[in-house]
């Protein structure tokens, strides 16, 4: 439905899961053949997927008015929605670099440094 204001016309349409089947259907294919996880099963990967689009649609719908993209995430895929000329918007899903064997990084324990205005030493070097 168009309603026209002016010169700028505003669609209204609703965005379900049901409009990115083919990105979905896309997507598990990938996931069986191409990726190894070990925390999903392809059927917990496809629910994941599922709940990220409508998590997306969400972000998307209730966007700014200067912001185009939808973005919803979790450890193994990224599903961003992003606005385009026409009503159904653009749908990225995207694999996640991760492994559960990753360790995690040290914490940081450094002093911070405090210099003198005037070029004096700092009080880490006196």
């Amino acid at each position: 439905m168009d309603f026209t204001f002016g010169q700028n016309a505003l669609r209204l349409s609703f965005v379900t899961v049901e409009t990115f089947t083919p990105e979905i259907a896309e997507a598990m294919r990938t996931y069986e053949r191409y990726v190894i996880c070990i925390d999903k099963t392809p059927e917990e990967f496809g629910a994941a997927l599922v709940s990220l689009i409508n998590k997306a649609i969400k972000a998307y719908e209730n966007r700014g008015p200067e912001l185009r993209h939808g973005i919803a995430l979790d450890r193994h895929v990224t599903v961003i929605l992003s606005q385009n000329e026409t009503a159904r918007p653009l749908c990225g899903i995207y694999f996640n670099l991760h492994s559960p064997y990753q360790k995690p990084a040290p914490a940081r324990s450094g002093k911070p440094i405090t210099e003198r205005i005037g070029g004096g030493p700092s009080k880490s070097e006196s």
